[in-house]
């Protein structure tokens, strides 16, 4: 946190107070503070909570949640607006558009001002939209820990669990997640009551940005907009074809308000002359985007009344773009210092800085340069942070825009590699030196490995990877993907990844004596456990699991709450293994000793009720199930009640409130409306029977003051289908589904989002239950809605002629699905070439198909194709990717294909 500040001792002092105490309150103790009321829950969804706790079993890194919220507010830090109203409306036409429509692309040049125009929507979003969900994503440096794609498809699903209470179990395989997105996506946001609001920030930085993010090219759920903004020179091709929105450079009105903002506030005055040759030289592409102006303005306001503003106007004159002039500023506070030593001491900062995986603190700096005293680096930093070089995040210091970076590389790094080298070198010698003294932390996990990556040393990145203190750190913050990636590099599969661990921790196991170190055992070998089950090798699993628990039992107690830990994590493990009753008796004992440990409403108790549940409902125990998510609901509503969280129950409970005021008046338009609101409240709190209420009271309403045959009616009796589908009273469902569509099919146009939604609905519906025949006409209708909406040729009609294809399979109507998976199979390769994934898994299909219809040359030349992708794919991803059918990673085989379930497996969106 950086405090700018102007005037008396005691002052400054009581501002700082007021900030730490902030600080404290805000991000240690979880306090939520009046500031943070007015946000929606695109903010309020950062939690300060164990992230056990909130995510159940899944592991999270609140560095990396907190680097997101200081991006955020670093983001909208500006006082002006530049012009961004024109901008607003835009982004609000996109929100009001009927569905289905495609990401928007905010495009721009670096520093136009993308990450300031989205962070100020948002908050007007948050201000006058509160239904609206919003979730964003700001990506940092490229290569760093915001930039990578399986954490942030990981912290996006997570945080839309989170926002509706549900508690499932989500994998970590970082190909199966991207793979998964787009079906947790539609499934959550069924689960919304208004609009969600995806905003990815510099997603061009994202490493593989088109590969990785995919899901952006299928429809997307009716009440979901995307917008992602890019450089218009780092743009992928196919993207360029979306919406877009270009950002383009200020004008000359607010040129002048920017660098009279940043004059302003040093008191400075410029004379009309200077003003006139201002405008004059911002006039071009390059020197008339935010960034370049607000570093002019800043440029100008540092020289101050006493220096010479038309020869500090004639040096950045010369500077034609953003970088030129960051060398210019940059050489500027070089002349302000005192001595060599000191600028000497300025490029050994931002160097070891530049080359850093994802910044360094300055506790770090003083022990990496003893000769550097605290002054004068709270003298640098202050005047680098003003001028836009450096910012502080999660306490460390990085560059504040990537244009600063690339010019610290261009004026200190342009001998090339061997500079860069050493100064990695450097931070490597020092996060060693702390590993040798056993001071493993989350900096030495972040940097070292990945220093190791980037210097390509394959040896000493092995050796530091079976340092089981900095794998165990890196996994058990949620950086399962990463490691992956860095045994992937140094060539081991990951059964022999799993053996040399299991070697490490045995060896490790010699050298523990007393209890302390014991302990310390138990929770490597869980670590290794949860990673090895991870993996999907859950044979190999056990023995690390079942270790853990024998060594918690022995050196703390039987009813220790990490035996309880223990235990669940093995249940788990019996679960993906389908011995549902060593599971089950597991998980009972955790929940006995939980409840022993912690009292009956803590969320540890939940967590176990939660687990419990699960099992019984794989097991066909629905009312068994019920009972136990409803006490665990129970118990998290209350926790989130003492913990004052507006993102939980408080945030419900009060808007439940509110729509029960309202509906005490009369029959009208609103009032039904309301009632169908709350009755979807109660729905999301698993409180059915008071949703069956609200719901039939909507309905009716509705029917009286509009008619029975009005869309809002069919809105209606498509919510009640809904909840009855959830209660398994199918014949209810099924003719409350048959009556909204008749009513939407006489409505609505024929490619209205709410036709295709209860088409879709009623049609699976139909599946599940058998009456398959009845489902025929309504997946064929689902594909002309899809052509009606993006032409003959998009994948997204690809998609619902594979759904058919699968039904017509379940029908033993071969012949029938046979042209429809051809006919996909060309649009699929026609839209992303002959060797995308989808491609592959029509094409296994086809093999399937071909098998079964005793063409079995065919059939062989299909698959070979099919495996080629997947390879081709695995490949792309790095490392072995697991089958479909089973945890071992089993590869495909045609007699397990006879099974009708294969075909179930493609194109359900």
């Amino acid at each position: 946190q950086m405090i700018d500040h102007f005037g008396g001792v005691e002052e400054g002092a009581y501002e700082i107070y007021n900030c730490v105490e902030k600080i404290i309150k805000q991000d240690i103790l979880g306090c939520e503070t009046t500031e943070l009321e007015g946000k929606d829950l695109g903010t309020k969804e950062e939690s300060t909570a164990p992230e056990e706790v909130v995510f159940g079993d899944v592991l999270w890194d609140a560095h990396d949640e907190q680097e997101q919220m200081e991006a955020f507010q670093q983001a909208s830090n500006s006082t002006c607006e530049l012009g961004f109203e024109k901008y607003f409306e835009r982004l609000n036409d996109l929100v009001a558009a009927p569905a289905p429509i495609p990401p928007l692309l905010v495009s721009g040049g670096p520093g136009s001002g993308k990450s300031l125009l989205l962070s100020k929507w948002i908050q007007l979003q948050q201000k006058h939209s509160p239904n609206t969900l919003i979730l964003y994503h700001f990506v940092g440096r490229p290569m760093s820990t915001s930039s990578e794609s399986a954490l942030i498809i990981k912290r996006l699903t997570l945080k839309l669990m989170q926002h509706s209470w549900l508690v499932s179990p989500l994998t970590l395989d970082p190909a199966k997640l991207l793979e998964e997105f787009p079906r947790w996506l539609e499934k959550l946001s069924a689960r919304h009551q208004g609009s969600i609001i995806i905003i990815i920030d510099s997603i061009d930085q994202i490493q593989q940005a088109e590969k990785h993010m995919k899901w952006l090219i299928d429809p997307l759920p009716v009440n979901v907009r995307v917008i992602v903004s890019v450089n218009v020179e780092t743009c992928p091709q196919a993207w360029r074809l979306w919406p877009t929105l270009h950002l383009d450079p200020l004008n000359s009105k607010d040129v002048k308000s920017l660098i009279s903002a940043e004059c302003n506030s040093a008191n400075v005055k410029l004379t009309k002359e200077q003003e006139k040759k201002l405008e004059r030289h911002c006039r071009s592409a390059t020197t008339c985007n935010a960034l370049y102006v607000t570093l002019l303005g800043k440029t100008i306001a540092c020289v101050g009344n006493t220096g010479n503003i038309d020869e500090t106007l004639q040096r950045c004159f010369q500077c034609q773009d953003t970088v030129s002039l960051y060398r210019l500023v940059l050489r500027s506070i070089q002349e302000s210092l005192q001595s060599d030593k000191e600028k000497s001491l300025l490029r050994e900062i931002l160097c070891v800085i530049g080359v850093s995986h994802n910044g360094v603190s300055e506790s770090e700096l003083m022990e990496l340069y003893p000769e550097l005293s605290s002054a004068v680096l709270a003298s640098l930093v202050h005047s680098l942070h003003k001028m836009c070089l450096l910012t502080y995040g999660c306490g460390l210091l990085k560059f504040q825009h990537l244009q600063a970076w690339e010019m610290v590389r261009v004026e200190y790094m342009e001998e090339g590699e061997n500079v860069i080298s050493a100064y990695r070198q450097k931070l490597v010698e020092y996060f060693t030196m702390q590993l040798s003294r056993d001071r493993v932390t989350w900096r030495s996990a972040d940097e070292l490995p990945w220093l190791f990556q980037q210097q390509g040393d394959k040896q000493k990145l092995h050796k530091c990877l079976l340092n089981l203190f900095v794998s165990q750190n890196l996994y058990k913050r949620g950086h399962f993907a990463e490691l992956l990636s860095y045994w992937q590099l140094v060539g081991k599969d990951k059964s022999s990844m799993a053996a040399e661990y299991f070697d490490s921790l045995k060896e490790y196991e010699k050298s523990c004596e007393g209890e302390e170190s014991m302990i310390c055992l138990a929770d490597l070998y869980e670590t290794l456990g949860r990673f090895l089950k991870d993996l999907g090798l859950l044979s190999q699993a056990v023995a690390p699991l079942q270790r853990s628990l024998e060594i918690r039992e022995t050196a703390l107690d039987p009813d220790h709450p990490r035996v309880a830990q223990s235990l669940h994590q093995l249940a788990g493990v019996y679960v993906q293994w389908k011995k549902f009753g060593n599971a089950e008796q597991l998980y009972k004992q955790a929940l006995e000793i939980s409840e022993n440990a912690y009292g009956a409403e803590h969320p540890r108790v939940a967590r176990e009720l939660d687990a419990l549940a699960t099992l019984y409902q794989k097991q066909n125990k629905y009312e068994q199930a019920e009972q136990l998510r409803k006490k665990s609901f129970k118990i998290r509503q209350k926790a989130a009640r003492r913990k004052g969280s507006l993102c939980g129950f408080a945030l419900l409970r009060q808007r439940a409130l509110q729509l029960e005021e309202l509906t005490l008046g009369k029959d009208t338009p609103d009032n039904a409306r309301t009632l169908n609101e709350l009755g979807v409240l109660y729905y999301l709190q698993n409180n059915l029977e008071t949703a069956e209420l609200f719901l039939k009271r909507s309905l009716e309403m509705r029917e009286r003051v509009l008619g029975p045959d009005h869309p809002d009616c069919a809105q209606s009796l498509n919510n009640l289908a809904a909840l009855y589908n959830e209660k398994k009273h199918y014949d209810k469902a099924e003719e409350l589904y048959e009556k909204a569509l008749d009513i939407r099919k006489r409505a609505l146009a024929p490619d209205h989002p709410s036709l295709a939604y209860t088409v879709k609905h009623l049609a699976v519906l139909y599946k599940k239950t058998g009456k398959l025949d009845k489902a025929v006409p309504l997946y064929e209708l689902a594909v002309e809605i899809r052509q009606k909406s993006f032409g003959p040729k998009h994948p997204s009609v690809a998609t619902a002629l594979v759904n058919l294809a699968v039904l017509y399979c379940q029908m033993k109507k071969q012949v029938e699905a046979l042209p429809l998976y051809e006919r996909a199979l060309k649009i699929y390769e026609d839209s992303f070439g002959h060797m995308h994934p989808r491609v592959g898994e029509t094409l296994k299909n086809l093999a399937v198909l071909s098998y079964e219809g005793g063409d079995f040359e065919k059939a062989a030349e299909l698959y070979k194709r099919a495996m080629e992708i997947k390879e081709a794919e695995t490949l792309l991803i790095g490392g072995k990717a697991t089958s479909r059918h089973s945890s071992s990673g089993d590869t495909f085989s045609l007699k397990s294909a006879l099974s009708p379930n294969i075909f179930l497996e493609h194109g359900q969106r």
